[in-house]
């Protein structure tokens, strides 16, 4: 990339410089990426020009990444490719490709790890127009602050009958005195690493996004009371954060994690800012998701607030079943989008493509997928619904 002087620059207080004119790498993706992500790029182009009088703008710069990365260069995931996002403090993708066979697990927790993306941030919240299975949708307007790193993204697990299995039943069995493994020869074995340090930038994340946010509520969602130095130390660290650093500034409390699903459900309104673990995370974010329409519509985002990186990103697959049928709904790129906007601070061209999804929403203009459940609904392909959002900000 040879963008050095449309970069973000980071100030020693954490904050950012953006220039008018701001570099962006961006992933295309897998499957329908080479759909919503154009599409994407234009309703976002359409907002900052309307936005700011053609002021501002975003100078899109692809990086590899993915199966076409593999197909061209032997790579899924290039080291120019974190560098760059690394270098430029933020960037946005679609969805990739989780690669068969050896090597990375998941092109995205390699991205997370990689990157130290130790935030997933997924802000739920209805549009108007949009169906949904619970009767009140318009109470649901919480943000999940979910760990990226620790808990099971570690992927440190072994197979079942596996040496590695077998040594690591000896070292419990032999060396910790653990006795409770039912069938040992036939079991798969994974670790849940927890830290101090992690759960704590997590939850300090939380408490400043409510802060800023207007809120003074975190919860902290797990299930301490089970697994009681892991989850438990998470809630246990956390009301320790609050009382050191936030005292008399944050509500905090916490409730365990199958509670929470419940109450999420019966009373969404009493819960503003979510902090949890990585599996508990998944969860609950997919849950929330689906009170408000799917995960179709549901943007998110990768975090290092201390080191000043972010990657946006579709929360969805690659669709194979929809590649090159124009049906894809962009509604989840183009959120995170929106919230890369705000991130960088231009909020009026993030207001516009918001206010723009909920009218054609209103009007029942979606995709396919949500036009079907809209009692007025116009299905439109995924290029005849980014245009009719730009029409919506002209």
């Amino acid at each position: 990339m040879n963008s050095t002087d449309h970069k973000i620059q980071m100030l020693p207080d954490g904050t950012f410089t953006v220039p008018n004119i701001v570099a962006v790498p961006f992933i295309t993706g897998d499957g329908i990426g080479a759909e919503i992500t154009p599409a994407m790029q234009q309703v976002i182009d359409q907002a900052i020009k309307t936005a700011y009088d053609g002021q501002r703008q975003i100078l899109w710069t692809e990086v590899p990444a993915g199966q076409h990365a593999f197909d061209t260069l032997g790579t899924y995931l290039p080291d120019d490719t974190l560098k760059a996002f690394a270098d430029y403090h933020i960037g946005i993708k679609g969805p990739l490709t989780t690669p068969v066979g050896g090597g990375i697990r998941s092109l995205n927790v390699a991205m997370r790890q990689g990157l130290d993306l130790y935030v997933c941030l997924r802000p739920v919240r209805w549009f108007k127009g949009v169906e949904s299975p619970v009767k009140h949708p318009e109470r649901v307007n919480m943000v999940v602050f979910r760990e990226n790193t620790e808990d099971i993204y570690a992927g440190i697990e072994w197979k079942a009958t596996s040496a590695e299995a077998r040594r690591f039943y000896e070292f419990l069995h032999d060396e910790m005195g653990v006795t409770k493994v039912r069938f040992p020869e036939t079991s798969a074995f994974g670790v849940k690493p927890v830290s101090e340090e992690g759960s704590k930038r997590l939850i300090k994340a939380a408490c400043q996004y409510a802060l800023q946010q207007g809120s003074k509520h975190v919860t902290l969602v797990h299930k301490g009371n089970i697994m009681k130095f892991t989850e438990g130390g998470l809630k246990n660290w956390g009301y320790e954060l609050a009382e050191q650093e936030f005292k008399n500034q944050i509500r905090m409390d916490d409730c365990i994690c199958d509670a929470f699903l419940q109450n999420a459900l019966i009373k969404p309104e009493a819960y503003d800012v979510i902090a949890t673990m990585n599996l508990n995370g998944d969860y609950v974010s997919d849950m929330l998701a689906a009170q408000v329409g799917g995960i179709g519509i549901s943007p998110g985002a990768n975090i290092n607030y201390e080191a000043g990186r972010a990657i946006f990103e579709a929360t969805h697959g690659t669709a194979p079943d929809l590649v090159g049928k124009n049906q894809a709904n962009p509604c989840s790129i183009i959120l995170s989008a929106v919230m890369m906007l705000d991130h960088i601070g231009w909020h009026e061209a993030s207001e516009k493509v918001t206010k723009a999804i909920e009218s054609a929403f209103v009007q029942g203009f979606a995709t396919a997928d949500l036009a079907r459940f809209m009692e007025n609904g116009k299905p439109l392909g995924t290029k005849e619904f980014a245009a009719a959002l730009c029409q919506e900000m002209a």
